[in-house]
């Protein structure tokens, strides 16, 4: 791979205008893409394999009219009055009468009616009942609903609207919060290159690659089903790792002319090794995203496959469009210089914070094994009571009108009114005494505890399938609910089927929800398995080492586990929640541990290549097992510092929006690369290392001969580049220009 990463570095540096050009052109193609054939972003989720999917196919296959979505429209009177008065019950009337009209809206229910008004008739709702999905119901039907607001209010009454339309087509306001990403990344690179130029070189390449992939994402929301998280996931990872990566290359390059290479001979080598760590550690991010397939749940797998088709164009950007910049930068790559210009090579000296830090873990490694691991184990106990889910309407922000009817409701009837079930009754089998079953059916729901009550059946034509509304006590988030469908659905259903003949399948949103939730739970160790199994293999392909990987892969474990244990704390417990903006305190987002493990695995291969190729690198050449991790954690700590606060910068950035569940990606995030690069690179891993000395890099004699020979860092390509350059400045009348361009 180095050798081709170094032949490719030469002809992009030697066609740089072309490969620009091309670059440019298909951002501007994608773009213009985008904009002409572009999708739009859907909440619409499948969950193949589970009760709740059972419920909608067994509804759409025989009663459409019940197959759909709900919107729900919430009354409220002024103090001192009720919504039993004359006036308002016009006032009422009238607005649902102008919803029903829609051209989408299939029904309308009456509250009066179907006694869903408070029992002090403050309160009061009504359903309003479309043919499509959720996330499916057109902005038009949005606007006719909503519209009616303005004269219920005129009237004196409030008027909020919820149910699973609202919430699934929920206009987020546009955030910019990335834009302070991008400022504390230019800070970084300006203090770590002390250069314009260089700075420059990271920040635009992440651009270009950023446009392509959300531009195409764009494109793909054609034909699949790209939920709004996606796109902003993709800008999280996108941004970071394309900053990151080319940051890794650019500082090769400038160590390499700081050694007196030639500009193009610099930036070939700085892809045929840097660029090989960023290619291995990219690829480990793609895969480990991509993984996230065999759970089986479509929008999981889209949402990784977005993820990973940014980090293949940062990879692809990196290792063309970097070597062609470097060639139009040349000798001026440190012009605009501000400060010191860095160039890094084998740059840290003794002298350096790093180098005494490092020097004092090597020294007494016991001691610094012993506080790091405790340090992490602390962090990681909240971890002991996470509890995942999926939010609601209940975890917005109070302006949103989803948020005031889910808070109307709760007040008025209780919390389980935002959050109802829906009990799908197969008839066909029960020899056509469908009034006796549905019967006995509301008796029995109505009798478990948990359950405030069961609503009036609803049958369809053919007399083979019912419905019965059934409202929990609890709300649609709490754990209490999670418990009274795992006991529906495992004791009471089963009994009465075989009492009636009938089968009884619990459903609706709620129940999507939670069979959502077990899905992952259950998928998790599986997917953790076979991605820790994987980084394993490559980490011993590539350093040749048993400990190393085994190693590597614990130290990356503990620091997700920390930062797990950090998002309980803040997002469950409660603390510090006001110095991030959250509302209240919610569960932990049921698909967050997956998607943070896959990144996160893939991200830390960055930190764990660097480092230990410098540490292989010097202890091939030394043999000293300690003195190699001292030469090793120096030389990459400055990189790794500013790799790491770029990467924190992004994406506690994204923190500062309203969503809950962005604020979760944000902050479990940037704490796991904190973590990351602080406490395991800079403490566990030299402690382990200066403990275990030569038996780090101990592989077995048969193990050795079976693995294949991967040189990522360039090992071998550069001892080669090295024996040549030697003969050919003993080949007699060879002058430089020849032996900047001999073929290798």
């Amino acid at each position: 791979m180095s050798n081709f990463l170094y032949r490719l570095g030469h002809v992009m540096f030697r066609r740089r205008r072309v490969v620009l050009a091309v670059w440019l052109a298909a951002l501007s193609a994608v773009v213009v893409l985008a904009n002409v054939a572009g999708g739009a972003s859907s909440e619409r989720f499948t969950i193949p394999g589970t009760e709740a999917q059972r419920a909608i196919d067994l509804l759409e296959e025989r009663f459409p009219a019940q197959s759909g979505s709900d919107a729900r429209v919430v009354f409220a009177a002024p103090a001192g009055e009720t919504l039993t008065d004359a006036a308002h019950r016009e006032t009422v009337a009238a607005a649902l009468a102008e919803i029903g009209s829609g051209g989408d809206v299939l029904g309308v229910t009456d509250p009066y009616a179907t006694g869903s008004v408070s029992a002090d008739g403050t309160v009061a709702f009504a359903d309003v009942r479309y043919g499509e999905q959720a996330s499916e119901v057109s902005e038009e039907a949005l606007d006719e609903l909503t519209a009616v607001a303005e004269t219920v209010r005129g009237a004196g009454l409030d008027v909020q609207f919820g149910g699973d339309v609202m919430y699934a087509n929920t206009e987020e306001p546009a955030e910019s919060s990335e834009l302070i990403g991008i400022g504390v990344a230019i800070i970084v690179l300006l203090i770590s290159f002390g250069s314009v130029v260089a700075m420059g070189m990271p920040l635009l390449t992440a651009i270009v690659g950023l446009g392509i992939a959300l531009s195409g994402l764009t494109v793909a929301a054609n034909v699949l089903d790209v939920s709004s998280i996606a796109p902003i996931l993709a800008t999280m990872i996108g941004l970071a790792v394309g900053i990151d990566y080319a940051l890794f290359i650019v500082t090769r390059h400038r160590q390499n002319m700081a050694e007196g290479f030639t500009v193009e001979e610099a930036a070939a080598r700085a892809n045929a090794t840097a660029g090989g760590a960023v290619v291995f550690a990219g690829i480990t991010v793609v895969i480990a995203l991509a993984g996230l397939s065999v759970v089986g749940i479509p929008f999981l797998t889209v949402m990784g496959l977005a993820a990973a088709f940014a980090v293949l164009v940062a990879i692809a950007i990196a290792v063309t469009l970097i070597p062609a910049l470097l060639g139009f930068a040349g000798h001026n790559i440190d012009r605009w210089r501000i400060g010191r210009a860095r160039t890094g090579a084998h740059a840290e000296s003794q002298r350096t914070l790093s180098a005494r830090w490092a020097r004092r873990v090597t020294e007494r490694p016991g001691v610094a094994l012993a506080a790091g691991l405790a340090v992490m184990l602390l962090l990681a106990v909240p971890m002991l009571s996470m509890r995942t889910g999926m939010l609601d309407a209940g975890s917005s922000s109070p302006s949103t009108t989803q948020r005031q009817a889910y808070d109307l409701l709760a007040d008025g009837f209780g919390p389980g009114f935002n959050g109802p079930l829906q009990v799908v009754v197969d008839l066909s089998g029960n020899g056509g005494a469908a009034d006796t079953v549905l019967a006995s059916a509301v008796d029995v729901f109505s009798s478990e505890p948990g359950v405030l009550l069961v609503g009036e059946s609803i049958v369809n034509d053919t007399g083979d399938t019912a419905v019965l509304p059934l409202v929990p006590e609890s709300g649609p988030a709490s754990s209490d609910t999670q418990e009274l469908v795992h006991h529906l659905r495992d004791d009471v259903a089963p009994r009465l089927g075989e009492q009636t003949g009938a089968q009884f399948v619990v459903g609706g949103a709620t129940a999507a929800q939670i069979d959502m939730a077990d899905k992952m739970g259950e998928a998790l160790p599986v997917f953790m398995l076979l991605v820790v199994g994987l980084t394993f293999v490559l980490l011993m392909v590539v350093f040749r080492s048993v400990l190393v990987p085994a190693k590597a892969a614990l130290a990356i474990l503990l620091s997700i586990v920390s930062s797990f244990g950090v998002l309980v704390a803040m997002f469950q417990w409660g603390w510090l929640k006001d110095v991030i903006g959250l509302e209240q305190t919610v569960p932990i987002v049921s698909f967050l541990p997956m998607i943070m493990f896959a990144i996160l695995f893939g991200l830390s291969m960055d930190y764990e290549v660097f480092i230990l190729s410098r540490v292989r690198e010097d202890y091939v050449r030394t043999g000293d097992g300690r003195r190699s991790v001292l030469t090793g954690l120096t030389s990459s700590a400055r990189v790794i510092t500013a790799a790491a606060l770029i990467m924190i910068s992004v994406f506690g950035s994204f923190v500062l929006g309203d969503d809950p569940v962005i604020k979760m990606f944000g902050v479990g995030l940037a704490v796991a690369v904190l973590l990351d690069a602080t406490v395991v690179r800079m403490v566990l891993v030299p402690a382990t290392m200066a403990l275990l000395d030569k038996a780090n890099w101990w592989l077995p004699r048969w193990l050795d001969r079976l693995l294949p020979n991967v040189d990522v860092e360039g090992e071998r390509l550069l001892a080669a580049l090295d024996a040549e350059a030697v003969a050919l400045d003993e080949r007699p009348g060879s002058t430089e220009r020849e032996r900047e361009l001999e073929p290798v």
